[in-house]
């Protein structure tokens, strides 16, 4: 495994402007549409999302601080990858956006128990993400393979492979539930067609790049949802 280009003083001062930006910038996404603070689905999800995000990153600077480097990585080299990163961004911009207004204006009345049921989902979806850190120290944000890479059958990549994609899927599509919004909904819906153009594109390069990626495709059949695709 290579060894970090950033050192890890420099590694801990990137790591700690993504976390304060990031938390800044979704506390203004909810809170501004919605136009108050008193908004407790809305502190609930921020808790769970950035605690959790918190300790894996103390984690990752202890145990793989290479990992943690090459999840910094934003810059997408490929087109295709890129055009589809910002489809994506745009939907999570506007499934963080309609929860806020739809609190605003009370377009919605979802009953706690479903909030605090999507917030439980959406942590599982996290712990699931964070499963598949553990398993593969290559999941980089952006597509790529590096030198003495090796294919990951493992885990929950012995299951279907693409499980991070799964996360993925599960945090944003219970979100605006989270968020108390049945119509924060609709914004995530696309999301699933962006992802699935995401594997598509992925798959193809991983075939032609990565040694022994076109076995494990044989091997394991489901790209997403077992039984399903």
């Amino acid at each position: 495994m290579p060894d970090t280009q950033l050192s890890r003083g420099a590694l801990v001062a990137l790591c700690l402007r993504r976390y304060l930006a990031g938390l800044v910038v979704l506390g203004l996404l909810l809170f501004a549409p919605a136009g108050t603070l008193r908004y407790w689905e809305a502190w609930t999800y921020l808790a769970i999302l950035f605690v959790p995000m918190g300790l894996v990153f103390v984690w990752l600077l202890r145990h793989d601080p290479v990992l943690l480097e090459r999840r910094m990585r934003t810059k997408e080299k490929d087109q295709e990858q890129s055009l589809l990163i910002r489809l994506g961004s745009l939907c999570y911009l506007l499934a963080f956006l309609a929860p806020g207004f739809d609190r605003r204006f009370g377009w919605s009345d979802l009953p706690t128990a479903a909030v605090v049921a999507a917030d439980v989902l959406v942590l599982l979806g996290y712990g699931c993400f964070v499963l598949v850190l553990r398993e593969n120290s290559y999941a980089s944000r952006v597509v790529e393979v590096e030198r003495e890479q090796r294919v990951v059958t493992t885990g929950p990549y012995a299951v279907v492979r693409h499980p991070m994609y799964v996360a993925i899927l599960v945090m944003f599509l219970f979100t605006p539930l989270a968020l108390g919004s049945w119509w924060g909904l609709l914004p995530t819906l696309p999301l699933v067609a962006v992802i699935v153009a995401r594997i598509r594109n992925e798959e193809r390069m991983l075939v032609k790049d990565l040694v022994g990626y076109a076995d494990y495709v044989r091997v394991t059949r489901y790209r997403l949802v077992p039984g399903v695709w």
